[in-house]
């Protein structure tokens, strides 16, 4: 049907074009935010409709940052009543409905970050519901971090340190610098974005010391402490030395003593033998004479 005819019919067809063709249109003027950890923010979604606001609709959605895949209504707003998601109630709230469809997220969680998907349908608007989406990317500063090592901490022995945080966005950077005796920088490595190594080969006595690791981002930092002891057979003084020395001096000494009284009780006794056998032999001989002599008479 055309629209030739008088002005005012002319009027009637652009209006009527206008109903059909135009449906809800919705403006997110903002299509990234970011907010700290604890902070609220505001989520905005704008829209336009030619109908009364008897029966307006409006969705909000989250695609949250750790499953992009799995959406869930954040938000409803259905024939005047709201709805919240019993997880966030009490954190969410629209600001001025139902002139705006935007909502603001209180007490913010790093779980809350992801895409928002603002929905808005007004029957008997015609044509398909207007749609917005935005991006909210919850900051905050690292979690403490764990440090541990392991190894053997012998002298020539291997050791690793080990530093883990939990959360931090976003991702904290790592360093490990040893600070005893002076500070030194040390080389790590890096396994995935939240957990960092440092390996130490062959450690001496010198490696003994105070680590640290840092973990930073632009809302703050935080640290981790180990204190490393290397072990190392003592050296003997030269004062055990010396009674080593003596104590063995002292034993051969005695033992020479030992051995020179064995001798002389020994070299005693030998003599009285030999003596005694003498003193046999001496008188055989001299009372022998004297029998024989006797024998004559």
């Amino acid at each position: 049907m055309g629209c030739c005819g008088g002005p005012r019919l002319w009027i009637g067809c652009l209006v009527t074009s206008l109903l059909r063709s135009d449906a809800v249109k919705v403006t997110v003027r903002d299509r990234s935010l970011e907010v700290v950890r604890g902070d609220s923010v505001l989520l905005p979604c704008s829209f336009r409709t030619m109908s009364p606001l008897s029966r307006l609709n409006i969705v909000w959605t989250l695609a949250p940052l750790s499953d992009p895949g799995s959406p869930f209504q954040v938000i409803v707003y259905d024939h005047g009543q709201v709805i919240e998601n019993p997880s966030l109630i009490g954190r969410v709230g629209f600001v001025s409905v139902p002139w705006t469809a935007d909502i603001i997220l209180n007490s913010t969680r790093v779980s809350d970050a992801g895409t928002y998907r603002c929905v808005v349908n007004n029957p008997p608007e015609p044509g398909d519901p207007g749609i917005g989406e935005l991006r909210l990317d919850v900051l905050a500063p690292p979690s403490l971090p764990q440090c541990l090592w392991e190894g053997d901490a012998d002298v020539g022995g291997t050791v690793t340190l080990s530093c883990s945080v939990e959360g931090g966005v976003p991702a904290p950077e790592m360093r490990w610098d040893k600070l005893e005796p002076e500070q030194i920088s040390l080389p790590l490595n890096m396994e995935g974005t939240m957990k960092s190594t440092v390996c130490i080969a062959n450690i001496s006595a010198q490696n003994s010391g105070l680590y640290r690791c840092s973990v930073s981002n632009p809302l703050g930092t935080q640290n981790c402490y180990i204190h490393l002891s290397v072990y190392s057979p003592p050296d003997p003084s030269p004062g055990i030395l010396q009674g080593v020395l003596l104590s063995l001096s002292m034993a051969l000494v005695l033992l020479a003593l030992l051995a020179l009284v064995l001798w002389l009780h020994r070299s005693g006794r030998d003599r009285k033998w030999k003596e005694g056998e003498e003193e046999e032999c001496y008188n055989e001989i001299r009372y022998t004479p004297t029998l024989v002599r006797r024998s004559f008479v």
